[in-house]
């Protein structure tokens, strides 16, 4: 088994419950892990027989780009297609953080962190 990450993949989405939220919009910063079996690549040297993160990448733009009042449901639906689109990878750990949140205080970031596995 081996593991393979992708972090700090920053996009500019529209999540939120708030009104403005949804208008404005918010920078976010996602990470993503995946295990996976990394015994056949490690020896072949050939991206078919790994996860590729070019798809990682893509799975998280893309669903970072349809709106979601909670970053829960954006998370889950990150991890549904990582399983999806990659048979191989066993579990998965999302972290998706909103950078300067409108919560009235001096805030960096709030993060959510879901881990699921097959």
């Amino acid at each position: 088994m081996g593991i393979i990450k992708v972090e700090n993949i920053r996009v500019y989405a529209y999540h939120g419950c708030l009104g403005e939220e949804t208008i404005i919009g918010s920078d976010y910063r996602v990470d993503l892990s995946v295990e996976a079996s990394l015994g056949r690549s490690s020896i072949t040297d050939a991206l078919i027989d790994t996860v590729d993160y070019v798809t990682l990448n893509k799975i998280v733009v893309e669903e970072m780009g349809v709106a979601a009042k909670l970053l829960e449901a954006v998370a889950k639906r990150i991890m549904t297609r990582v399983f999806d689109s990659c048979p191989s990878v066993t579990s998965s750990t999302v972290s998706v953080s909103k950078i300067n949140p409108p919560i009235g205080g001096d805030v960096e970031r709030v993060t959510i962190v879901l881990t699921e596995a097959r």
